[in-house]
C-alpha cells in the first residue's frame, strides 16, 4: 500500500465527510509535490483529489498556514488558488487534502497564460492593509517565517526577514564580516526605495509556485503570504526564471511599478537567497555577498 494503513483509513473518513457518496478510493498515484512533501493524486468514483503528506514535527502547522494562505489569496477577486478540504493527522503523519487541478504544461509559457498571470498577481498586490506583516506566522519552505505586524516596511524587512535568517545561519555560514555588511545595509535601507503601500504578497513567487490549468488559467500555489512591498514578489520572479516578458508587461499595464524598481531586484532577493542559504547550504553564500555588495 502506498499509504500507511492508519493514514489510509483516516483519509477514507475525511473524504466521506466531504462527499458522503465517495466511500471508495480507487487509486493513489504519486505525483510531483516539491522538495518538502510527498504528494499523490487520489481518485474516487466521483472526484479526484490532491494530497500532501509530511511527518516532520511542524507538518500540521505548515499545512494549516498553507491552507490559510490559499484562502486569503482566494478571497481576492480574480485570484485563483486551489481549494483545500481538510487537514488531518494519523500516527505522526500530517496531510493536506486539496482539489485536483488538471495541468497544461504546453500552455505554461504561452503569452495568453502569462498575460493572465501578470494581471492576477497585480490584482493580488492591489489588495492592501494598514500595516506590514500578518496576524499569524507561517513558513517559507520548511523554515518558520515571522510576520509580526509592523507599521513601516524598513523595520519589518530588517527584523522579520533579513535578521531572522541571519539568526538562523551559523557563524560558519555567515561570518562576522558579512554580518557587518548587513548592519551597514540596515543603516541605509530606508533611503534605497520609494514608499509603497502594503500589498498582499504571495511571498514565495518563483516559477514552481504557479500552475496553468488545461483551460489556460493560472493558479497560485504554495504561498508564504504576508503584507509587504510588492517589489519583493516581482524580484523573486526573476531569481530563478519561469516568467515571460509578457507576464511583466501585463503586470505593468495593470499596476505599474515605481521608477527604478529593476535597481532594487537584488536588494529584495537578499531574503530568498538567505532562505536558500539556510535550507541548502553554503553554495548560496556567494550570491548573497554579490547582492549585498551593490547596496553597501
Amino acid at each position: 500500500m502506498v499509504l500507511s494503513q492508519p493514514l489510509f483509513q483516516t483519509l477514507v473518513s475525511a473524504i466521506k465527510d466531504i462527499s458522503p457518496h465517495d466511500f471508495d478510493i480507487q487509486s493513489i498515484v504519486p505525483v510531483s509535490g516539491g522538495d518538502i512533501n510527498r504528494a499523490y493524486r487520489i481518485q474516487t468514483p466521483s472526484a479526484a483529489y490532491f494530497i500532501k503528506i509530511n511527518d516532520v514535527p511542524d507538518a500540521n502547522r505548515m499545512f494549516l498556514a498553507e491552507s490559510s494562505g490559499l484562502a486569503l489569496m482566494r478571497n481576492v477577486r480574480g485570484v485563483r488558488a486551489p481549494r483545500t478540504f481538510t487537514i488531518g493527522q494519523a500516527h505522526g503523519e500530517a496531510f493536506l487534502l486539496m482539489e485536483w487541478l488538471a495541468i497544461s504544461n504546453d500552455g505554461r509559457n504561452r503569452d495568453p497564460a502569462q498575460e493572465l498571470l501578470g494581471h492576477m498577481v497585480a490584482r493580488l498586490h492591489r489588495h492592501s492593509s494598514h500595516c506590514y506583516g500578518l496576524d499569524y506566522d507561517n513558513f517559507i519552505g520548511k523554515l518558520p517565517q515571522s510576520n509580526t505586524v509592523t507599521m513601516d516596511w524598513t523595520t519589518f524587512f530588517i527584523r522579520q526577514r533579513l535578521q531572522k535568517q541571519l539568526d538562523i545561519a551559523g557563524h560558519d555560514i555567515v561570518d562576522a564580516r558579512l554580518r557587518k555588511q548587513f548592519e551597514r545595509l540596515f543603516d541605509r535601507l530606508d533611503s534605497l526605495y520609494p514608499s509603497e503601500p502594503p500589498s498582499l504578497l504571495h511571498g514565495d513567487l518563483w516559477g514552481g509556485n504557479y500552475l496553468i490549468t488545461d483551460p489556460g488559467q493560472p493558479v497560485l500555489i504554495d504561498p508564504a503570504v504576508y503584507y509587504g512591498n510588492r517589489e519583493v514578489d516581482i524580484a523573486m520572479t526573476m531569481l530563478f526564471g519561469g516568467f515571460s516578458d509578457r507576464f511583466y508587461a501585463a503586470y505593468q499595464e495593470a499596476y505599474p511599478l515605481q521608477p527604478g524598481w529593476k535597481d532594487r531586484i537584488d536588494l529584495w532577493n537578499l531574503y530568498p537567497l538567505l532562505v536558500h542559504l539556510n535550507l541548502f547550504g553554503i553554495s548560496y553564500r556567494g550570491a548573497v555577498q554579490r547582492n549585498l555588495k551593490k547596496y553597501v
